[in-house]
C-alpha cells in the first residue's frame, strides 16, 4: 500500500473543519444536559406550584408540554450518536424549541407576570456563545418579540400583590428563584461552551502547524527527488566500471584491491537503493514494485538488509510480534525504520538493539518498532522538543530532520513516536525510540493472504 494512500486515513488531522466539527458534538452534548434539567426543573416546579402552592395553572397541558420536550431531547441524543457534524444552524433551530418550550409555558402561566421570564436572558447568553452572525440577533429578535406577545397573550395566573413582603412574597421569591437559575446555569454552561471553544481553537492551531510542517516536508521532498534523479546516472555508471574492475582477474588477485572494490559495490549498490527509495516515496517508482508480503517477514529482511549495509560491531535484533499479520512492504516504511537505525548506530558505534512487538492493549493493535542504544542518550531540550526539525547533537548542517520526518510520517499513518532515555530521566546510559503504527494503517484486509 504506497504512503501517499495511507495518508488519506488521516486527512481529518490536516482539515480545520474537523476542530469546529468536534467543537459543535460537545455544543449540542451541553445543550442536551441543559435541556435534560430544564425538564426536570419544570417537573418540579408545576408540582411545587400546583401541590404546594396551590395556584391554579393548567396542569395536564403543561406537562404535555414537558413529555413533548423530553422526547425531542431523546431524539437530539440519537442524532448525537450518529457522529454527524452539528452544524451552526442546528444549534440555532435547537435552541428555538427550548424558546418555544419556555413561551409555551409562560403562556399557560401568566405570561410576563411569570417570574421565570426572564430565563429568556439565558436563551440569549447561550445564543452569543454557542451562535454567529445574524443567528445572534435573530435569537435576540425572536426573544424579545415572545416576551412582548406574552404581554398580551396569556393565561391569567393568580398572585398576591404582596411586593411589598420582600422576600415573604411568592412573586419576590420567583424572581430570587429565576436570578439563581439563571446565574448558576449561565457560569456552568458558558464554562465547558468556552473550554470547548478553546480546545477548537488550540486543534485549529495545530492543524495550522502541522499544515505549515507538511509544506516543509514537500519542500524537501521535492528537493530530494530532484537530487536524487541527478545521481541516478552516475550512481549507474560507478556500477557498471565497478562491475567491470570485479571481472577483471588482475584488480581481484590483489586481495587488499578486491575488498575493496567488493565494498564500493556494496556501497554504491546501498546508494541506488536509498535513490529508489526517494524516489518511490514521491511517488515516481524506479522499477521497484511494492511487494505483498507480513509484517514478520518484512521486519526480518529490514534487520537483515540494515545489517549487511553497515558496519555494526554489535547488533541485537528480536521480533517478538507473534501471530503474523499480511500486510504491502513499503520503501517509506523501511526507510523510517532505518533513519532511528541510523541514529542510534552514529550515537552508539558498538551496539544497536532492535526489537519488534505487538501492542494488543489499545483498541487499535499496532506494531512497535523499538530501537536501543548505548550513547550518550537525549537531552533535556531535545526531549522537550521531540520531533521539531533542526534538534540533533550532531554539529553538521541540515542534521536533525532524521526523527522529525519519522514523526511526521508515523503521524500520517495515525501512529506515533516517543523517546527516552533507558535508564531514567539522565543522560549517559543510552536512548530508545519507539515507533507505533497501528496494524489497520498498514496490514492487509483480513482474509487477504500474501501472494
Amino acid at each position: 500500500m504506497p504512503l501517499q494512500r495511507l495518508a488519506k486515513s488521516a486527512e481529518f488531522l490536516r482539515n480545520p473543519r474537523a476542530a469546529d466539527a468536534a467543537a459543535g458534538i460537545k455544543n449540542l452534548q451541553q445543550l442536551i444536559q441543559l435541556r435534560w434539567m430544564a425538564v426536570i426543573g419544570q417537573i418540579f416546579t408545576i408540582e411545587v406550584a400546583s401541590h404546594s402552592l396551590r395556584l391554579a395553572i393548567p396542569l395536564q397541558p403543561m406537562l404535555l408540554v414537558v413529555g413533548c420536550l423530553a422526547v425531542f431531547n431523546v431524539v437530539s441524543l440519537l442524532r448525537l450518536r450518529t457522529g454527524v457534524q452539528v452544524r451552526n444552524v442546528e444549534l440555532f433551530l435547537a435552541l428555538l424549541v427550548d424558546v418555544a418550550v419556555l413561551t409555551t409555558q409562560l403562556y399557560l402561566s401568566g405570561g410576563t407576570s411569570n417570574p421565570f421570564v426572564f430565563l429568556y436572558l439565558l436563551q440569549i447568553a447561550l445564543g452569543a456563545i454557542l451562535l454567529r452572525g445574524a443567528y445572534i440577533w435573530s435569537m435576540v429578535g425572536i426573544t424579545t418579540a415572545c416576551f412582548a406577545l406574552l404581554a398580551n397573550y396569556h393565561l391569567p395566573l393568580e398572585l398576591p400583590h404582596d411586593l411589598h413582603q420582600g422576600l415573604s412574597s411568592l412573586y419576590v421569591l420567583g424572581l430570587l428563584v429565576c436570578f439563581v437559575l439563571n446565574a448558576i446555569l449561565v457560569v456552568i454552561f458558558i464554562t465547558r461552551i468556552s473550554l470547548n471553544l478553546r480546545e477548537r481553537d488550540a486543534r485549529l492551531a495545530a492543524a495550522r502547524r502541522r499544515r505549515v510542517e507538511e509544506e516543509h516536508i514537500v519542500r524537501m521532498g521535492l528537493l530530494a527527488s530532484g537530487a536524487a534523479h541527478e545521481l541516478g546516472t552516475p550512481l549507474s555508471t560507478l556500477a557498471v566500471i565497478l562491475g567491470d574492475w570485479a571481472h577483471d582477474e588482475e584488480l581481484m588477485g590483489d586481495e587488499v584491491l578486491g575488498e575493496d572494490i567488493t565494498e564500493m559495490r556494496t556501497q554504491v549498490q546501498r546508494c541506488k537503493s536509498i535513490v529508489s527509495g526517494i524516489l518511490l516515496s514521491a511517488g515516481e517508482a524506479r522499477g521497484e514494485e511494492s511487494e505483498q508480503t507480513t509484517v514478520c517477514k518484512f521486519v526480518d529482511a529490514l534487520a537483515e538488509e540494515w545489517r549487511t549495509t553497515r558496519t555494526m560491531p554489535a547488533f541485537s535484533y528480536r521480533n517478538d510480534f507473534g501471530e503474523d499479520t499480511p500486510m504491502v512492504s513499503d520503501t517509506t516504511l523501511k526507510q523510517m525504520a532505518f533513519n532511528v537505525l541510523d541514529n542510534a548506530r552514529d550515537a552508539s558505534p558498538q551496539w544497536v538493539e532492535l526489537v519488534i512487538t505487538r501492542d494488543d492493549t489499545a483498541e487499535a493493535p499496532a506494531l512497535c518498532i523499538t530501537v536501543n542504544d548505548a550513547g550518550p542518550g537525549f537531552a533535556p531540550q531535545m526531549l522537550e522538543h521531540l520531533g521539531e526539525p533542526y534538534q540533533s547533537t550532531k554539529q553538521r548542517p541540515g542534521s536533525g530532520l532524521g526523527l522529525y520526518l519519522v514523526m511526521n510520517v508515523a503521524r500520517t499513518l495515525g501512529g506515533s513516536v516517543t523517546a527516552r532515555n533507558r535508564a531514567g530521566n539522565g543522560e549517559g546510559s543510552g536512548a530508545q525510540v519507539s515507533i507505533r503504527l497501528p496494524l489497520a494503517a498498514i496490514a492487509l484486509p483480513r482474509g487477504h493472504r500474501p501472494a
